[in-house]
């Protein structure tokens, strides 16, 4: 009998000590790619003339660090050849312009030029309702008791619409987002919904509207589609390569990810009451 307990301690030491082993896993690399985060906003009541677009490369799956790009060539075109260009702030991979000049569903072409490769992308800036008035319901959710917080807006019943919703709240990290296309509810008053768990009175919730193109819409129905089922970000690393509407015009092959946009948003900063 003793040397049976004798040899269970020395089965359970062995075993205690196994699962302390570090396992590393070794995952497939693949050479860095191009990213450019090309979002230009034009918030109602400012002259929407500062923008900011950035550019990085895609890194190892467990790194922190998301590689900046420099020396890049970055400009935007309007439809009357104007060109808008955006110059780097040194060593960040943020490239900025001053004399933007937005013009609501007007056609644009970005291009950026990196590592003898030329990106082009071409879109058209979508107009986007105020935002109304907002509500908040405190008995929401399936349980009762979540915050609801709703923000109104009335559709243009003149054309097809889609819109991108933002939603941060003070205690979050990354912002939430949504889509919406105005199919069921063409010229109707609608609202944006946002509701969560940790909301508590007091916490401020910035909520932004933005109107989008069909293609951009479809882009980020995917991303959060798949950032939904894995717990994470629009902007984390997909388990699949979503494309954008960025081409390489050198070598298709070797594709850029991000997407190039142009927005008309409205904002508003709520506090939970």
């Amino acid at each position: 009998m003793k040397n049976i307990k004798y040899i269970t301690l020395i089965l359970m030491a062995i075993l205690f000590t196994s699962c302390e082993k570090v396992i590393d896993v070794d995952l497939d690399s693949a050479p860095p790619r191009l990213v450019i985060d090309a979002a230009i906003k034009w918030t109602k009541g400012t002259p929407g003339n500062e923008q900011k677009i950035k550019l990085s490369t895609t890194a190892p799956y467990f790194s922190n660090i998301i590689p900046p790009v420099s020396g890049a060539t970055v400009f935007v075109t309007d439809a009357n050849n104007t060109v808008f260009n955006f110059t780097e702030t040194v060593g960040t991979g943020e490239y900025l312009c001053a004399d933007f000049a937005p013009v609501l569903n007007g056609n644009y072409v970005l291009t950026v030029v990196y590592n003898g490769q030329t990106y082009t992308a071409s879109e058209t800036l979508k107009p986007v309702p105020v935002i109304e008035y907002i509500e908040q319901n405190n008995e929401g959710g399936f349980t009762g008791e979540d915050i609801e917080i709703k923000a109104f807006f009335t559709d243009n019943g003149n054309t097809n619409d889609f819109y991108l919703f933002k939603f941060n709240p003070s205690f979050a990290v990354i912002p939430n987002y949504d889509v919406a296309e105005d199919k069921f509810f063409q010229g109707n008053a609608i609202f944006s919904l946002y509701s969560n768990e940790d909301l508590n009175p007091g916490d401020q919730l910035e909520i932004g509207i933005y109107g989008i193109s069909q293609r951009y819409y479809n882009y980020m129905n995917i991303l959060i589609s798949i950032a939904g089922t894995n717990g994470g970000s629009p902007f984390q690393s997909p388990p699949a390569t979503v494309r954008g509407n960025i081409v390489n015009t050198t070598d298709e092959a070797n594709f850029a990810l991000g997407y190039f946009s142009l927005s008309e948003g409205d904002s508003r900063n709520y506090i939970v009451e």
